[in-house]
């Protein structure tokens, strides 16, 4: 995945070559290097507001896809690894994949954090790559697969709340409409499983850990996507997870050589795809929309996953696991929709 990776948003300081020098060049030559350095930010501009490429529209799909066949994957591959291992191996996995695209990128742009830019880095890094995978894959020891949808999907809510008051992106009246249609439908999903929750207290709290840290970790993350490309960003986040979870070496080498190759096969899986891929591709992704309305698209997570299960684990799903799954696109779609402005009220740039 190169190309998407390669398609990161580069920071405005970086993105200018040297032969779009305004002295001595030709005015043909230094619009067509212009057009080929503008950044995302810059492209968007002369897209109507709230629309964005069809590269981000990709991002968001693949990101939805993936996301969606980790907890698959984390199913698969539960029986043979523990929650802090699996993190690690994932990570690992994602390290030195991504790490091929990312560091050449390095030899042509020398751009690393300095000073306080690393504090976000660590701290989604901490949280979210580190953090949120080893609570999650605790969590999905204890709960049914319902009862974990529904809890891990208050994430978007969050994200929505904190992104309109920290990130002054405000509260849209069809976000909050369609977040809590699509929240609606994950609630239909979990209601109809055909599990009854035989959870305890504590995979109820680190389920909900897990959407707190996730929340937390995409408020942090938008700034540094202003400065530094998707890839290199979410290259960062995992290298730091991978750090925090190294006291996991030890168990993971013992349930490696344990493991049979199918199970060794699906943690590579979710470290090269889910991870590497996914985290990268949802990182372009927020670079060129808003966090509220990037998080709203991840309730179509649940229901890709039962139709995933279907497609690869033959579980049939119930009639309503499909009717949460259309409720839950109804909503993602509300939250595409702009208010009308105002009849006599200015035109915004």
């Amino acid at each position: 995945m190169a190309t998407t990776a390669e398609t990161g948003s580069p920071s405005p300081d970086s993105a200018h070559p040297d032969n779009t020098h305004p002295d001595g060049t030709h005015p043909d030559s230094t619009h067509e290097a212009a057009s080929h350095a503008a950044p995302p930010a810059a492209a968007q501009a002369t897209r109507r507001p709230g629309q964005i490429s069809r590269l981000g529209i990709a991002a968001v799909v693949v990101t939805v896809v993936l996301w969606a066949s980790a907890f698959v994957g984390i199913r698969a591959v539960g029986p043979s690894f523990s929650p802090g291992p699996l993190t690690l191996g994932r990570l690992a996995v994602a390290a030195v994949v991504l790490g091929l695209v990312v560091l050449p990128q390095f030899r042509k742009t020398a751009v690393l954090p300095r000073g306080r830019e690393w504090w976000p880095i660590l701290a989604y890094g901490v949280m979210w790559f580190g953090g949120y995978n080893v609570a999650l894959n605790a969590a999905e020891h204890m709960l049914d697969a319902g009862t974990a949808a529904l809890l891990i999907n208050v994430n978007p809510i969050l994200v929505a709340v904190m992104a309109g008051i920290i990130l002054k992106e405000g509260f849209p009246r069809w976000l909050i409409i369609g977040s809590l249609v699509a929240f609606g439908g994950v609630a239909v999903i979990a209601l109809g499983s055909g599990q009854r929750s035989t959870a305890d207290v504590a995979g109820v709290l680190l389920c909900l850990l897990a959407a707190a840290l996730a929340a937390v970790s995409v408020i942090v993350q938008k700034p540094v996507l202003r400065k530094f490309p998707a890839a290199q960003a979410t290259w960062f986040g995992i290298m730091v997870g991978a750090v925090c979870c190294l006291p996991f070496s030890g168990q993971l080498v013992a349930e490696l050589q344990a493991a049979p190759l199918p199970a060794t096969l699906g943690l590579v899986y979710l470290g090269v795809f889910p991870t590497a891929i996914a985290f990268t591709t949802w990182a372009y992704a927020l670079s060129l929309i808003d966090a509220g309305r990037l998080a709203a698209t991840t309730y179509l997570v649940p229901g890709t996953t039962i139709l995933i299960s279907w497609l690869v684990l033959g579980e049939i799903p119930t009639i309503w696991g499909l009717v949460g799954g259309v409720i839950c696109l109804a909503g993602v779609a509300l939250t595409r929709r702009r208010s009308r402005p105002l009849r006599g009220a200015p035109a915004r740039a």
